[in-house]
């Protein structure tokens, strides 16, 4: 069987090939407009908008993954920072807190004839240590956070601020591909 990741993300494809999944890489061309506000719904649908953009131009037994994952302090989303400044504010905004890091995946599914599409959102809380300007701005300066949400990667040099996690640490990276693997499993895809 086919699989398509619907994602260029770097991480999400590291995830996918450390489990030994075969895969290719369709990225969706579509525009992330959402209708939901609260996190865990907001990742569900993009990740089915994904999944569904590139599904859409499959034939045969394939199985489309779509996913989105966003970085929540208090229901509210925090995206990539616009600029270091940006970066500055959200890194503050986790300092000395637990934050929650949602997943959404779907999977399109089309096998022997019949499709299916399976949406769910993981949830990681992260705490982080008190961060200092100092912490906070060496930890700019080293590019790191600009192109992550919530302006930082738990896999990266932001680890040295990570107290603990509960849950799903690939989660935080991008992709909980327990779950996906397991739905794939029980799918008897895998």
């Amino acid at each position: 069987m086919k699989i398509i990741l619907a994602s260029g993300s770097p991480r999400r494809k590291e995830l996918l090939t450390q489990v030994g999944i075969d895969f290719e890489v369709v990225v969706s061309g579509i525009e992330e407009v959402v209708t939901s506000a609260l996190p865990k719904d907001v990742v569900g649908e993009l990740s089915r908008h994904k999944a569904l953009d590139v599904f859409s131009g499959t034939a045969g037994d394939v199985v489309v993954i779509g996913a989105d994952t966003v970085v929540s302090v208090d229901n509210r989303i925090l995206g990539k920072p616009e600029d270091k400044e940006d970066a500055a504010k959200m890194l503050q905004s986790i300092s000395g807190r637990c934050h929650s890091v949602f997943t959404g995946v779907t999977l399109c599914i089309r096998q022997d004839g019949m499709e299916e599409r399976i949406t769910f959102a993981e949830e990681t809380k992260v705490y982080v240590d008190e961060l200092t300007d100092r912490d906070i701005k060496a930890y700019i300066a080293t590019g790191e956070p600009m192109d992550k949400a919530g302006a930082y990667g738990i896999q990266g040099k932001f680890a040295a601020y990570v107290e603990k996690i509960e849950g799903d640490y690939n989660n935080v990276v991008g992709l909980p591909v327990g779950k996906v693997c397991k739905v794939l499993r029980e799918k008897g895809i895998l």
